[in-house]
């Protein structure tokens, strides 16, 4: 059974790409809009420019990671793409997830508690 919290139609990925918004930092970009939905869809991308498959599936369980701790913290109803940048490559954790909590602040996404 899918999962319907991932973007997956080329449709969608164009509306964000197109329509959306994008907030860049250190180690990932961030492009979102919203979606006039109840939940959240995400999809976490990491090109060959990161590396062999090893190092782009790092890339994306750790951005995969750091998104699971923050979800709660988000307003609901975004569509959003979380894309690593080459620089991600040989980073720790807690790098990673600085980097992407910085994108959502910039971006309004992200509630302080």
């Amino acid at each position: 059974m899918l999962k319907n919290n991932v973007l997956r139609k080329e449709a969608d990925f164009d509306n964000v790409y197109k329509r959306g918004r994008s907030v860049g930092d250190r180690y990932v970009v961030v492009f979102y809009i919203k979606n006039n939905r109840d939940i959240n869809r995400t999809c976490f991308l990491a090109s060959k420019k990161v590396g062999n498959s090893v190092r782009r599936n790092r890339a994306r369980r750790l951005m995969r990671e750091s998104y699971r701790l923050m979800k709660d913290r988000l307003p609901v109803g975004y569509d959003v793409i979380i894309i690593a940048r080459n620089t991600i490559t040989g980073r720790k954790f807690f790098e990673v997830d600085k980097s992407i909590r910085n994108a959502f602040k910039r971006a309004g996404l992200l509630k302080d508690k």
